[in-house]
């Protein structure tokens, strides 16, 4: 079984590259010192993300990712990471970069908060941004 898989909730992913990708999810936990056993990435609409954002977190509003770990803490990592493509290419077009590398940005961002990294507060928000812009660079750089 892939250790990264990415399904589909109601639309397709039209991404180049995507068994890079999955390899290169798996390079993050690498480096980052942590056991991987499985990640399912769950494209899906905006409608679909809001809808899992109101019933298991009571939050009224769109989000471009929401990741559930599934194992225990000190447990190898299991996952299930939602992300909305339409969030996705409305963020790409606002900060004026491409869709795919705003999807990149947020399928490592999904990536390190399972390696344990958060974004609640200024200094932990820097913190993940330093690390995405990291792992872009180096994926950018050598596909």
């Amino acid at each position: 079984m892939k250790r990264v898989t990415f399904r589909y909730a109601d639309r397709k992913l039209a991404l180049s590259g995507k068994t890079t990708i999955q390899s290169f999810v798996e390079t993050i936990f690498k480096k980052e010192k942590k056991k991987l056993v499985h990640i399912n990435y769950v494209f899906c609409s905006d409608t679909y993300l809001l809808n899992i954002n109101r019933d298991f977190l009571a939050h009224d509003y769109y989000t471009d990712i929401i990741t559930f770990g599934l194992s225990e803490p000190g447990e190898a990592i299991e996952a299930e990471i939602y992300i909305s493509t339409d969030r996705v290419k409305d963020n790409a077009g606002e900060l004026g970069v491409s869709f795919k590398e705003e999807m990149l940005r947020v399928i490592f961002h999904g990536a390190l908060h399972l390696c344990g990294y958060k974004d609640k507060n200024k200094s932990d928000v820097a913190l993940m941004r330093q690390k995405e812009n990291h792992y872009l660079t180096t994926y950018l750089s050598k596909h």
